[in-house]
């Protein structure tokens, strides 16, 4: 009996349109299944061009060489990218890195004299990035959508990725000007060449739109693998849908297994639910009902409507994990006060005891933080 079903996805479809930016750590739009939940992220946003996170002032190189990788707590040459950052740009000159050193610490406005300096003295289209995003987000300076909209262009127009990509968003919502969709995408075929993997999976969602593009499910496939393979869990995921249901790609439910578990190390709650529902039903996977509860619980306390739903069927029905129902019914009316009704599970807590449902009840409004 497979009390956990996973979500049905006949095609990927936009849920509505592109990231539109807001915040200085930026995250791509994730691109949900049909009745998916919308992922538990941070605010949309623009990514900013973020130097490793070291505390120690960056020593200047000595002679003419560049410092040795690791050698020194000098600013590495090529930072670790993150879960939900990409990666950030390579710096020659320790000047610049403290700009987004004094960044990271969140001195904006010492970092917006440094960008500046350097913007307008060396004409750097890394600082000119940064220009463009501590206007965009009002971070040192008063927000100015049209001046981060010409500090972005004029970085971009200087070869970088990041201030091409973050114009192409401004292009897409008609911040800091009118929008414009097609040089919105020429700019994120621009940056996606140069190995912005935000700027693959925001192209891949324009060819699934098939309105600015004409819709192509296998060249949406391709960009979004790019993307995947540089590591952007919400394009492991999207990509994960695409080859559980044979979208583009062939259907391949292992290939669909492995990405959901990447994007799920990531800390994707989406990708936690679909991967927890796989290792439960043995798909694609070997089974582990203990540690799709696990993941389901986990999901669950990150207020996955879905997450929560699965995981009081296991506990009310006694799959993979103890019975109990009191638990497993409080998930159950939080997850309904989100709108994932279940009227098997309605019924499962019109029978218990008059004691019990109120302490499910009296758990849930705890939970949720009401009376």
């Amino acid at each position: 009996m497979k009390i956990l079903r996973a979500l049905s996805i006949p095609t990927i479809f936009l849920a509505g349109l592109l990231m539109l930016p807001a915040s200085g750590m930026a995250q791509t739009p994730l691109l949900p299944p049909p009745g998916a939940p919308k992922p538990l992220l941070p605010p949309p946003g623009m990514p900013a061009p973020v130097a490793p996170a070291k505390k120690d002032k960056p020593k200047p190189p000595v002679a003419a060489k560049k410092p040795a990788p690791g050698a020194t707590p000098k600013p590495t040459a090529t930072p670790a990218p993150t879960a939900t950052v990409t990666p950030a740009p390579v710096f020659d000159d320790p000047n610049v890195d403290l700009v987004f050193g004094a960044y990271q610490r969140g001195q904006y406005k010492t970092a917006f004299d440094l960008a500046t300096n350097r913007a307008q003295f060396n004409g750097d289209p890394k600082a000119m990035t940064m220009l463009g995003e501590l206007y965009a987000n009002g971070l040192g300076v008063k927000r100015d959508y049209a001046k981060a909209a010409e500090w972005y262009k004029r970085a971009g127009d200087g070869g970088d990725r990041e201030g091409m990509f973050a114009l192409a968003m401004f292009r897409l919502s008609g911040r800091g000007g009118p929008v414009n969709r097609e040089e919105a995408v020429k700019l994120l075929a621009s940056a996606a060449k140069l190995g912005n993997p935000k700027a693959a999976y925001n192209l891949a969602l324009l060819y699934l739109d098939g309105q600015t593009l004409p819709q192509d499910v296998k060249r949406a496939a391709e960009l979004l693998r790019v993307a995947a393979d540089a590591g952007n869990p919400e394009a492991q995921y999207a990509l994960a849908t695409f080859y559980k249901e044979g979208t583009g790609v062939p259907k391949d439910l292992e290939k669909a297994a492995r990405l959901l578990q990447a994007a799920s190390l990531a800390g994707n709650v989406d990708a936690e639910v679909e991967y927890a529902i796989a290792l439960f039903n043995g798909t694609g996977a070997p089974k582990n009902e203990a540690a799709a509860v696990a993941l389901l619980s986990k999901a669950a306390r990150q207020n996955s409507p879905i997450a929560q739903n699965r995981l009081a069927r296991v506990l009310v029905y006694g799959l993979g994990a103890p019975m109990d129902k009191i638990e497993g019914l409080k998930w159950h009316i939080v997850a309904k006060t989100a709108g994932k009704g279940d009227p098997a599970l309605d019924e499962a807590l019109a029978a218990l005891s008059p004691e019990d449902r109120t302490k499910a009840q009296d758990a849930a409004r705890k939970w949720l933080g009401t009376k």
